[in-house]
């Protein structure tokens, strides 16, 4: 495995998480899991290639949680990567749990947090972690609530030494701003693409601040992006309409980091290649219009 990695080769160059420097084409680790995020994998051995791929394209971004699997992405990457690279930051999040029924409860309890944060250092072999988003809402989106409570407690452990910097996830601009009186905000990682612009405020405000930005479904999730806008320009570049959605994210703002996810090498090998494409004025133009179109879905 190469230590050192290409970072300066990836595209977007690498944004700072608090005093951590990443690159902004990072990894997201959910699909390494089984279908539905539950279970192991099908491929173990290809999981495990995927995730050394990364590291030696010079990724330093992997985003994972324990509830992916649960705890199956983690254990994955200890077992890929482990010990780790000085330069490798892994993100993790809590809030939600797993049940039988593949569901995603929410587990924001004080006893809740303190335990996943444990599990999770537990399962990524680490004494310390060097972020954790604090996940709010539900399946549905982020919804209205306080979360001063959920977050005072990441506080304190961050207090013991075993959180370094802290984020939020799937949050209201409510929340966010909150969460900012509490503590230090390294991070919002919320769900965002091409189709889906609701936060564009929220970027701009958070790039102002220097918070990175990290989207959630940057593809468009379990309903890949689909347009006709995004297809005619792709076929315009020769390439796919994937690699134009990551490569338009890199140029929305400097603060975006992206965590496309693939249990694929040569599919993370495309991705990479994809999101350095040259996206011209008049490319940029085209697309920007696709979440008001009404044949924009994802």
């Amino acid at each position: 495995m190469n230590t050192n990695g290409h970072a300066a080769s990836l595209p977007g160059g690498t944004w700072p998480l608090g005093d951590l420097t990443v690159t902004r084409f990072g990894y997201g680790a959910m699909q390494l899991a089984g279908p539905g995020v539950m279970g192991p994998p099908a491929d173990r051995d290809g999981a495990i290639a995927v995730l050394r791929e990364a590291v030696d394209l010079g990724i330093t971004h992997i985003d994972t949680s324990g509830a992916y699997g649960p705890h199956v992405t983690n254990e994955l990457i200890r077992e890929a990567l482990h010990p780790y690279p000085e330069s490798l930051h892994i993100v993790t999040k809590v809030g939600a749990d797993r049940d039988e029924q593949g569901g995603w409860p929410p587990a924001r309890r004080p006893e809740d947090l303190r335990r996943a944060v444990h599990k999770n250092l537990e399962t990524l072999g680490l004494q310390r972690l060097d972020l954790v988003n604090l996940r709010l809402g539900n399946a549905l989106g982020p919804q209205p609530g306080s979360l001063a409570e959920a977050l005072g407690t990441l506080v304190e452990l961050r207090g013991q030494g075993l959180i370094r910097h802290l984020g939020v996830s799937n949050a209201t601009a409510e929340q966010i701003a909150e969460a900012q009186e509490i503590a230090p905000i390294a991070c919002v990682q919320n769900m965002y693409n091409l189709a889906h612009r609701h936060d564009d405020p929220l970027v701009d405000e958070l790039a102002d601040k220097g918070i990175a930005y990290v989207p959630f479904f940057p593809l468009g999730g379990f309903s890949p992006l689909q347009s006709s806008a995004l297809s005619t320009v792709a076929s315009r570049l020769r390439t796919t309409p994937m690699a134009v959605a990551l490569a338009w994210l890199l140029r929305r703002s400097p603060n975006v980091l992206l965590i496309p996810g693939t249990s694929s090498v040569a599919h993370l090998t495309e991705n990479v290649a994809g999101a350095g494409i040259a996206l011209s004025d008049d490319d940029l133009a085209e697309l920007d219009g696709i979440g008001a179109k009404p044949d924009a879905t994802g």
